[in-house]
């Protein structure tokens, strides 16, 4: 029973103090519409189509604005993936790895009502696998989208500073 009138006590301060939400602060920078266009990896397309879904699900969530076609947009976003990595992160006692790091390298071209800015961005997740055990195409596709979704969670905060100062040149 307390807890309510402690969340309602906290919201009244958090918008009391004029608290936005980073989403906001992006959402200045981009605007109303974003188009997405990720650059396909001859190397490994299935990756590139991973991160295309993870792009479009962060726009629509994170930027809470339309997913529209390029000729529509305000903003175009072109996102190629510089590389996806794999490193062991954790060993069990027989040597055998437990833990992996995947590593997700985009570089994202964003053009604004015909101002364009590079952005380099770097997503990391962490997961675990049996031991003596491979990874399989599963956790492999999870990885790579749980870390192309972080990297875009860096994306959105460069984007948010940026919005924090609207009248900065950008």
């Amino acid at each position: 029973m307390k807890l309510v009138p402690l969340s309602l006590l906290f919201l009244l301060l958090m918008a009391g103090c004029g608290y936005q939400p980073a989403s906001h602060y992006a959402k200045n920078v981009v605007g109303e519409s974003v188009s997405t266009e990720v650059v396909i990896s001859m190397e490994d397309p299935q990756n590139s189509v991973i991160i295309k879904d993870a792009v479009d699900t962060a726009v629509i969530t994170k930027f809470r604005t339309a997913l529209v076609p390029k000729n529509r947009s305000l903003t175009h976003l072109k996102i190629a993936v510089g590389s996806v990595g794999f490193s062991p992160l954790q060993y069990d006692i027989n040597g055998y790895i437990v833990t992996y790091r995947t590593t997700v390298i985009m570089n994202i071209h964003r053009t604004t009502e015909g101002k364009s800015r590079s952005y380099a961005t770097r997503g990391i997740y962490d997961f675990t696998i049996e031991p003596n055990a491979i990874i399989t195409d599963q956790a492999r596709f999870e990885a790579i989208r749980q870390g192309a979704q972080k990297g875009l969670d860096a994306f959105v905060a460069q984007l948010a500073a940026e919005g924090t100062n609207p009248h900065k040149d950008q």
